[in-house]
Parts: C-alpha cells; structure tokens; sequence
C-alpha cells in the first residue's frame, strides 16, 4: 500500500509540473518490457519454418504441435502419439524443455538464439545453424538457429531454410539489420556463427557426432581469459578439411555477392 501510495504521490507531482519528458519516462516504468520468452512468431514465418520441416523429414504438418502459449505450462499440454512440437518455446527455460521432451520420447524441432545454440547439449540433439534474422511479433529482432532431435548430425547448415526464413521477414519488417562480430578459429574448431554464416551464403554442410568433441575455449583463449561465446566444436581431421572446404566455398559466395 506504501509503493502505491509512492507511485500515485510521484505521478501527482509530474503531472502538475507539467514536464511531459518526465512523465513519459513515468510511464514507461510500467510498461511491460521485450524478453525473447516474449517472441510470438508471426504465421508467415512459422508457414515457411514448417513447411521446411514437414519437407525435410517427410512428415505430415498435421502431425505439428505448438504448445507454448503465454501463462500455460507446456508439460500440460496434450501430445498425440507421433506428434512432433514445431515451436518458439521460452529461450530461458529451453535446457529444461528439451529435457523433458527428451525424456517423454516427444519429437521436436524447436527454434533458438543462434549465437547461443550450442549451450543447450543436455541431451542427443542436433543444431540446425541458419542464424537468420526473425522480427517477433513483441518488436523483437533475434537471430534464430534450431534445435531438433529429428536429424542425425551434430550440427549443419540449412541454405534453403535461411532463404525462406528471410524471403518471409522481410515481407513484415524493413531495415537496418544487427550483425554479430565475427572471431578468426582454427579450421579444427567450428562455433554456431560460422556455421550460420555458411548457410547465408549457400554452402551445404553436416557435422557428424562421431567428428567432433565440444569444447568452450582454446587453449591460447583460456591462457587470456576468454572463452567461446556460445561454445563450440573441436573437429576430427577429416571435419577439418571439410570445415576448411566448405570456409574457401563461402568466401567465393561472399566475394560474389552471396545471398
């Protein structure tokens, strides 16, 4: 009752000063602020997310659940038996849903923070690193990866997913896009950003479990105190070179114009 009282005694005295910038600033204090919990997908941007998956993996759309809705739990949710959840669940809780659904048997292809992806690894999963730009339906602008336990890799890119991800954002939102900043690695060591990086430019590629171990930081990095952001991959010999391949088919891309 004191806050309140507080609250209605500071907006009184803003208001009778007159000064609009102060009370603007008032009002803000209550205004619900963007979290990426908060990130609606728009339909156009799920249609062409789903489509992919459905074409991808042979499966039925019909087959699709979302159960992440604002103020429910989705451990209440109904799972018809061969469901697959294609969803935007809440980012700060998504170790804890992909475990649970890891532990129910439940299929699932669930978007993510790209430069992030790699720090949910509590079960055998597999990152889809296309990185691209979603404009949420909150105003948010957050660079999205996948996570799914359909596929078989650890990780790859999906070129034609970053295009129909960007051909669709770009219907509800125009201009000046957020870039990451990009870090030099070894052709032994592959992040989510450079994986997504491929993806933008074209350039196919699977990372399979058997070829690589995870890492958080080189040992230089460590010695400086720095890590890896997001964490990251130290790859067998053979990834290596098709790491270094798939880098020289990038550049190419780039130097052409790319995507």
């Amino acid at each position: 009752m004191q806050v309140l009282q507080i609250g209605m005694d500071e907006a009184l005295r803003i208001h009778e000063a007159g000064d609009q910038k102060q009370w603007d600033e008032f009002l803000d204090k209550f205004k619900p602020k963007k979290t990426t919990d908060d990130c609606y997908t728009p339909e156009n941007v799920y249609g062409a997310i789903a489509d992919w998956v459905a074409r991808e993996y042979s499966l039925d759309k019909t087959s699709f659940v979302r159960p992440f809705f604002p103020g429910e739990s989705y451990q209440d949710r109904e799972y018809p038996a061969g469901c697959v959840v294609v969803d935007n669940p809440p980012f700060s809780i998504l170790a804890e849903i992909i475990k649970w659904y890891d532990r129910k048997g439940i299929r699932f292809f669930l978007f993510g923070p790209a430069l992030t992806i790699f720090s949910a690894r509590h079960v055998d999963i597999t990152y889809i690193c296309v990185g691209a730009d979603i404009t949420y339906e909150n105003g948010a602008q957050v660079p999205t990866s996948f996570i799914t336990n359909l596929d078989t890799c650890r990780a790859r890119t999906a070129p034609d997913l970053y295009r129909m991800i960007e051909v669709e954002n770009d219907k509800n939102v125009k201009g000046t896009k957020a870039h990451p900043p990009k870090y030099a690695f070894p052709d032994c060591v592959i992040t989510a950003a450079i994986l997504q990086r491929w993806s933008k430019y074209g350039i196919p590629y699977r990372l399979e479990k058997q070829d690589c171990v995870r890492i958080s930081a080189l040992d230089s990095m460590k010695e400086a105190g720095k890590s890896i952001y997001g964490g990251g991959y130290l790859l067998s010999e053979k990834a290596a070179q098709e790491r270094a391949e798939a880098e020289r088919a990038a550049i190419v891309a780039a130097a052409a114009g790319g995507v």
